[in-house]
């Protein structure tokens, strides 16, 4: 409920408005009966007048309702408070009719004679305390409308955002691409080589036990990713042969830190189907990991060899920045940098947070 909305503002007008319509028909009705001189433009006046003023008090009694809601359950100190605050709003309101009357009542007519201030408050209090308690009412009931909406707008922003996580994470887990690479090539390797297509099964095992083991994590520490990370290139350099030169550079400093869980694979299956997979002549590949304060800053890097590695916007990359904008909000960064030497580097700067310790 937004107190400024154009909407609101023509329905309140057009309520109070309609509500004098009604009223002078009462009245004009009502001497009509008695036998009294019927002035229809002094009573539009007069009723009109009358409903007009409501419409700013309406609006200050919602305002006053989204400020201090009574919210059941609560605590009984804020229903307490809520409850004094309207029914000091309430009699703000009472006193601000009395008052407006007394100011009015030269260009509007409502008494031909002014009673005294204390008699015109009385009638005030008579004729406003009921509809000023109708209002807050009203105006409860629209808050709780617009938090139902909320919540349900919520709840379904939060369902899809967790179907969209499943699916990437089980994209990033292990990407089909990879996999249909690795066991076509332990399918040919058989044939030339058992030795080495058992040790790439025996890889390819272990990075899918540790891609199922950790499934229902988000984060993992980065010693753990660095291992899966290890066994699924494990299985490219058995495939690549020296075409893959690897090259770490890990801080021992930033092991402890918790990472999105298979965050580095798809980086650096894009960066060997890219710039290694794709050339007869030896690439390198580096992986490198540093905490620099309250900073971790992981780096993929490949030297692009004959062939420049595209800046790319694959599912893995996609997957990656979905999952990383999750997690860490506007407090994380993606860059993806083309080497002047040749090659790309792709570079995340994660807040550090410690493993086993709640962010």
């Amino acid at each position: 409920m937004r107190i400024r909305s154009p909407l609101l503002v023509l329905l309140v007008t057009a309520w109070w408005t309609l509500n004098a319509l009604v009223w002078s028909g009462q009245v004009l009705n009502m001497r009509e009966a008695t036998g009294q001189a019927l002035d229809v433009a002094q009573v539009l006046r007069l009723e009109l007048a009358s409903a007009w003023l409501w419409i700013p008090i309406t609006f200050g009694l919602f305002w006053c309702v989204r400020r201090w809601p009574i919210e059941w359950p609560g605590a009984r100190g804020r229903i307490a408070k809520a409850l004094f605050v309207h029914a000091l709003a309430v009699a703000l309101v009472i006193v601000a009719r009395a008052l407006a009357v007394v100011a009015l009542n030269g260009f509007i007519g409502w008494y031909a004679t002014l009673p005294s201030f204390g008699a015109v408050l009385a009638t005030s209090a008579l004729n406003n305390l009921l509809m000023s308690w109708m209002i807050v009412g009203i105006a409860h009931a629209l808050v709780y409308a617009e938090r139902a909406r909320h919540r349900e707008r919520q709840a379904i922003e939060l369902e899809s955002r967790l179907a969209q996580a499943r699916l990437g994470a089980l994209s990033a887990q292990l990407n089909p691409h990879f996999l249909f690479n690795a066991l076509n090539s332990i399918a040919e390797m058989i044939h030339r080589d058992a030795e080495v297509a058992d040790r790439m099964l025996v890889d390819l095992g272990a990075l899918l036990r540790h891609s199922l083991g950790a499934s229902q994590q988000q984060e993992v520490a980065l010693r753990e990713e660095l291992v899966a990370l290890d066994h699924y290139l494990g299985i490219e350099k058995l495939r690549l042969g020296e075409r893959l030169r690897i090259e770490w550079g890990i801080d021992s400093a930033s092991l402890d830190a918790r990472v999105p869980h298979l965050v580095l694979q798809p980086l650096v299956e894009n960066a060997i189907r890219h710039a290694i997979a794709t050339r007869t002549t030896p690439g390198a590949l580096s992986v490198r990991a540093e905490r620099n304060a309250d900073r971790l800053i992981l780096e993929v890097r490949d030297d692009g060899g004959a062939h420049p590695t595209p800046h790319g916007a694959g599912i893995g990359l996609r997957n990656t920045r979905a999952r990383l904008a999750c997690l860490y909000g506007a407090d994380h960064l993606l860059e993806i940098v083309a080497l002047v030497a040749g090659g790309t580097l792709v570079r995340l700067d994660l807040p550090y947070r410690a493993a086993g310790v709640a962010p």
